[in-house]
């Protein structure tokens, strides 16, 4: 087992991606076709991409963080 620190996996950032375009092109879309589908999934990528922004990690409440000492404790 390999241990990997929350928010830091490269997979984090392609869950993201494809949860965007879950939310905005797939979910409520209406598609005739899967060339309908792809057309609009095609026409959404390259409007993002015009006007990409890098995602910005933060963690809101760091005594919910996970160390090497937490599996250890038990309240």
């Amino acid at each position: 087992m390999h241990y990997t620190p929350t928010y830091s996996s490269w997979l984090n950032q392609v869950e993201n991606w494809f949860a965007r375009i879950q939310r905005d092109v797939i979910t409520r879309g209406v598609f005739p076709s899967t060339k309908d589908l792809d057309k609009k999934l095609m026409r959404y990528i390259r409007q993002y991409n015009k006007n990409p922004k890098p995602l910005k990690w933060k963690f809101a409440d760091p005594t919910r963080r996970i160390t090497a000492d937490s599996s250890d404790s038990v309240d």
